[in-house]
């Protein structure tokens, strides 16, 4: 064989040549790991050396290959050096001394850069390019050319002046490039590279002192010797754990406090690489010998917005559930996994087996469930099981990685947090540092920060690496400095070192074959990592495709996409398992493969040319949509990514939408939004074509309604997204999904008491109605203009609406897409036109109109409908002061809301319920109610109904004595009404101001009979017959105390004769005993 150093030609199975004295290893021709010249199997990757007779190398520095591959991303030292005053040079010397003095300084500079390790890429006159990190990676790129600018300086600096003394400027510049193969000439045979460190180090080569150099920052972080790398471990067992007993043993005590009925709470925070998991790991191996249940969560960066992503990846494991099973045996599998949990197994089927994405048997019967009811029964399903695994023996839960847990994950999981304090539940969740728990403090709850090693400790890692043997100092002492107690660093940079061929294996020790190069020990775990790939070359291409499909990979999907044939993909992923890239769980085909790190996927991934990531992410995507339908199904957000990540923005918007809608259907209204504002952001860069539009507009409409259910109507963000979908239904003209739109905007504008805006609302609500002639539309038209007429205080105009609607209404006519989770139109128009026959002065049948509405919902099973109309009956029972049915129908509408999420009507009810009890003569508890529902009502921004609930307060204010409380409410209730211009109170409004300010003589009595006066007007002119007669009942009785018994006569008769039923209310009632006194003083 010959040494490839020096061409020498030596004897097979020579250890040294006879020379130059180079030390000879032989080449695995499979993954490129150098080994003992001897060695007849790869001691990387086991493959046999004696196949196809691959060249043996020299283990000294020696010039790499320049051969250009394929292009790729790098990380590079770039040196450019430039000889000072060239052109002068020129002028002065004739053109055949010019020529020697540049051969002899390319010559010079070209042996200088080639014993450093770099690589002269190009001459440009009297300037040259180096590289250093390319065709391969060291440690120490940065460091080695700074000392070849240095020793060039040098060499030049010593030679003599003939016939001119030279100079020479360098530059150094370290920076992410893309290089390789990129210049299609058959002259170049020299690699070119992209970016703009080249001309970084040209700039600062340009502005240096002569025979000096400038270096740019990223050289000199770099060159400093404290290289950082964010980094996450998912170590193996075969190394110990060290440094961590104090946090293991308090693990340990937390488990036997656990184990004995006390809940136990533990999170693991640190920095990536720090330990988290092998910490987890450790507790595993302590418990191997106790009985216990072990149930093991993973967060994924891919599925941060994927819902109760990490729960659905430990069922599917636990059941076992594979690609090739039928529906029926992956039902059949669930079913044999929940049946020794469940305490009613075939309702945990029908809420699991969907979450599953499993098609349900015909024998089940899908339950009939809103989205809200369908995620609260799916999670007391899984807290449920936890419980009864709980009773049977102690159970270990881990939750990893915690901060990349989508939020409805996190939301379950935090229920679990609070459950488990009375049950033998350990749960141990690690997370980074930026990771803040969505529960409160509790006192079961311990968080436990890991630090870095000391320097013995890390040393002790090191140690165990190699497997006991001891290595030099120089290489222990280095390989310390550069790792800082980080034990991921730790552990992969002394794994590099035995790999290097650095090293010789004595026995109970290594001893360094030579001097220590910079290459042996990476100087960031980035080039760690790149080295170890370039030295399986053979499979990098399938590591950068298993990146690109994501943290996680089964056997059948990087199969599919890379097509290789399955000796060959075997053999592969053997290589990657043996070299610790990733982990199997599994034989082939039903393999599962884990990237030891999700920071080990990202360096593979960003390794690729965009381009390419691009071919990898489409052919990904075709293969999901092609052959795996079943996760298209379930997980549409992950075919999305790989259509975005492809550049096929048009089809991403599909699956996003898809996602979107996917993800609402569950409950899951933070992930919905993240998924449908991603699809709009593509669709910035398409082009305006209808397709888009109507892309557009069906996002922004599934948007507004995810927004709904986390922001509350009122919100700006769900203003925005109907809005936008307004202008895309105006630029569409004809459109069906014009109605829910404009319903979108009317709701949020009533919501907020923007009446006015929401009246247009309706009226355009009502002409799309009759343009179609849709009968439904009818209904949802008049309820919206009878609603904004109301607040409005346009009573006979509220009430033909609300007739209308009533006529026109027919059960079979409600659909989703118009309607969706809103009140039934049938009961809404009923349940306020109940108001507003109150208001008009028809309290009989305002309460007979309120009773039909709420017998309606709950013939119609629809919750919110339900809850709505006990809401509006209450309101109705509230103005005829039937105190026991406003507590009845509170109560009952405050648990529907509660059981069901619906928080508006919750807390509408709240106040109902507060304002019912302070009237039963519990005044102060009913005020912190009344009080809690108008608070929680304005924290979301609700705006409606608000004057109202004021003048309850100040009723309630009024019992308990505090007149100035009082006062203040009426104030604020004024101050809302001129806000909004919801005026449809604002009779009652004034009448208690004057009554106040009467009853307590706060105010001259002609300041209290100007308010009552201003009241009676108000309800005269607005037809609030029932409010004039409140008004005139009180103006009369104050005018009664006055002696003016005639005028009081005259002023309330009229009014009380008016009314033709309702004569066993409190407000009939009162007027009439005042007429009977007047009447009599006055006969």
């Amino acid at each position: 064989m010959d040494c490839p150093f020096c061409k020498a030609e030596m004897s097979e199975g020579s250890k040294f040549c006879a020379n130059c004295g180079a030390h000879l290893s032989r080449v695995c021709a499979t993954c490129g790991h150098p080994n003992q010249a001897n060695s007849n199997f790869c001691s990387d990757c086991g493959a046999s050396l004696n196949q196809n007779k691959p060249a043996s190398s020299a283990t000294v520095r020696q010039r790499p290959s320049s051969s250009p591959g394929p292009a790729e991303h790098r990380q590079l030292s770039v040196m450019f050096c430039d000889l000072v005053d060239s052109v002068g040079l020129g002028e002065r010397l004739d053109p055949e001394s010019l020529r020697d003095i540049l051969r002899d300084y390319q010559h010079r500079a070209t042996k200088i850069v080639e014993v450093a390790g770099g690589l002269v890429a190009r001459y440009h006159g009297d300037g040259i390019l180096a590289y250093f990190g390319y065709p391969a990676v060291s440690e120490d790129d940065a460091e080695r050319a700074i000392r070849a600018g240095l020793e060039l300086i040098k060499d030049i600096e010593s030679l003599p002046p003939s016939p001119e003394k030279l100079f020479i400027r360098v530059g150094i510049a370290t920076g992410m490039v893309v290089v390789g193969e990129l210049v299609a000439s058959a002259a170049a045979d020299q690699p070119s590279i992209v970016g703009g460190t080249p001309n970084l180090a040209a700039r600062l080569q340009s502005i240096a002192e002569p025979n000096t150099i400038i270096i740019a920052p990223s050289t000199r972080l770099l060159a400093g010797g404290l290289f950082e790398s964010r980094f996450e471990s998912l170590r193996s067992a075969q190394v110990p754990l060290i440094g961590r007993e104090e946090e293991v043993e308090l693990l340990m005590r937390r488990w036997a406090r656990a184990k004995h009925g006390e809940g136990q709470v533990v999170v693991v925070t640190g920095e990536a690489g720090i330990g988290k998991s092998r910490l987890t790991l450790a507790l595993q191996e302590g418990l191997a010998a106790e009985a216990h249940t072990r149930l093991i969560y993973h967060g994924s960066p891919y599925h941060q917005d994927s819902a109760l992503h990490p729960v659905i990846s430990q069922l599917s494991r636990a059941a076992d559930l594979r690609r090739g099973d039928s529906p029926d045996q992956k039902l059949a599998k669930l079913e044999t996994l929940l049946a020794p949990t469940a305490e009613n197994l075939k309702e945990a089927l029908l809420l699991l087996a969907p979450l599953l994405s499993i098609p349900l048997g015909l024998q089940y019967v899908p339950l009939d469930l809103t989205p809200q009811r369908r995620k609260d029964g799916t999670f007391n399903a899984l807290l449920g099981q936890l419980e009864v695994l709980a009773t049977r023996q102690p159970v270990l839960m881990i939750l990893e990685d915690a901060h990349w847990y989508d939020p409805t994950s996190l939301e379950l999981f935090s229920l679990a947090v609070d459950r488990i304090t009375g049950l033998p539940i350990l749960l141990v969740i690690t997370a980074r540092p930026e990771f803040a728990p969505p529960w409160p403090s509790h006192t079961h709850v311990s968080t436990v920060t890991l630090n870095r090693l000391g320097k013995r400790e890390a040393e002790a890692l090191a140690l165990s690496v190699a497997d006991g043997k001891e290595m030099p100092k120089e290489v222990v002492n280095h390989l310390l400095s550069h790792t800082d107690g980080v034990p991921l660093f730790v552990e992969e940079l002394t794994k590099t070192v035995l790999e290097s061929g650095l090293l010789n294996d004595i026995g109970d020790r290594y001893v360094l074959r030579g001097p220590l190069p910079s290459l042996a020990i990476p100087s960031t775990l980035h080039a760690s990592l790149l080295a170890r790939l370039d030295r399986l070359a053979a499979v990098k291409d399938t590591a950068q495709t298993a990146a690109a499909v994501g943290r996680e990979f089964s056997y059948s999907v990087i199969a599919a996409v890379t097509g290789l044939p399955e000796q060959d993909l075997r053999a592969v992923l053997n290589q990657l398992v043996a070299a610790e890239l990733i982990f199997q769980r599994g034989e082939p085909p039903d393999a599962k493969y884990l990237f030891k790190h999700a920071l080990v996927q990202d360096a593979v991934y960003a390794s690729l040319m965009r381009s390419r990531r691009c071919q990898i992410h489409a052919e990904i995507a075709r293969v999901l949509e092609e052959q795996f339908p079943d996760v298209v199904a379930s997980e549409p957000e992950t075919l999305a990514h790989h259509l975005t990540a492809a550049g096929l923005s048009e089809r991403s918007v599909l699956y996003w939408k898809l996602a979107g809608q996917h993800a609402s259907d569950r409950s899951a209204f933070v992930e919905a939004t993240r998924h449908f504002n991603t699809g709009i952001e593509l669709l910035k860069n398409l082009p305006d074509t209808p397709a888009r539009t109507q892309h557009e507009l069906a996002l922004h409409i599934g948007l507004g309604a995810a927004l709904i259910a986390t922001k509350g109507h009122s919100s700006i963000e769900v203003e925005h997204a109907y809005l936008q979908a307004h202008a895309l239904c105006r630029q569409m003209h004809e459109t069906p999904e014009f109605a829910p739109v404009l319903l979108g905007l009317w709701r949020c504008y009533i919501a907020r008491s923007q009446l006015h805006r929401a009246r247009e609302l309706g009226e355009a609500l009502l002409h799309l109605s009759q343009l179609n002639d849709d009968p439904a539309l009818v209904v949802v038209a008049h309820y919206a203009l009878g609603n904004s007429s109301l607040l409005l205080a346009k009573l006979p105009e509220a009430r033909r609406h609300f007739e209308a609607g009533i006529l026109h209404y027919a059960p079979e006519q409600r659909r989703g897409p118009v309607f969706g989770s809103a009140q039934d139109p049938g009961v809404a128009c009923r349940s306020y036109s109940a108001l507003c026959l109150w208001l008009m002065g028809f309290p009989d049948q305002a309460h007979t109109r309120g009773k039909d509405a709420l017998t309606l919902a709950q013939e119609l099973k629809h919750p919110f409908s339900v809850a709505f109309a006990q809401c509006c009956f209450a309101f109705v029972s509230q103005f005829r002061r039937d105190v026991r049915n406003v507590g009845d129908q509170a109560e009952a509408a405050v648990t529907l809301a509660n059981e069901h999420g619906f928080t508006a009507w919750a807390a509408l009810a709240t106040s109902f319920r507060g304002w019912a009890i302070a009237m039963e003569g519990r005044s102060e508890k009913g005020l912190a109610e009344l009080q809690q529902g108008i608070a929680d009502m304005r924290a979301f921004g609700a705006g409606i109904w608000l004057p109202f609930r004021c003048t309850m307060l100040a009723e309630v204010f009024d019992l308990l004595g505090d007149t100035e409380a009082s006062l203040q409410s009426l104030a604020e209730a004024q101050i809302l009404m001129d806000q909004t211009e919801e005026r449809w109170w604002e009779a009652e409004i004034y009448r208690l101001q004057g009554t106040l300010l009467i009853r307590h003589s706060i105010a001259p009595l002609v300041e209290g009979e100007t308010w009552l006066r201003r009241a009676l007007d108000v309800a005269r002119r607005q037809a609030a017959r029932s409010l004039e007669l409140r008004a005139a009942t009180s103006l009369a009785r104050l005018w009664h105390d006055q002696g003016k018994h005639a005028e009081a006569r005259d002023l309330l008769e009229p009014v009380f004769n008016w009314f033709t039923e309702g004569f066993d209310t409190p407000d009939l009632k009162e007027a009439k005993a005042i007429l009977e006194e007047l009447n009599g003083k006055t006969m």
